[in-house]
């Protein structure tokens, strides 16, 4: 099931083998699996990306503050 969230802060993903890349701040939908989270947003102009983070990853940026779920 999709959760709704709001970036705030520095979360970042690795690109295969390559630098981290950051996510924008701003809402993105979050869609769990067992051992990875997926998430998804768009800009300003349109465009969309998306990433895998670990599990781990996910929730310390939910215990830092720089994803906050919302609707709960």
């Amino acid at each position: 099931m999709t959760q709704h969230a709001m970036i705030r802060g520095e979360v970042s993903f690795r690109a295969g083998d390559g630098v981290l890349m950051p996510i924008p701040d701003g809402p993105v939908d979050i869609d769990k699996a067992e051992d990875s989270v997926t998430l998804a947003w768009g800009d300003n102009e349109g465009n969309t990306g998306s990433a895998a983070i670990t599990l781990d990853e996910y929730e310390r940026y939910v215990r830092e503050g720089k994803i906050r779920l919302t609707g709960q």
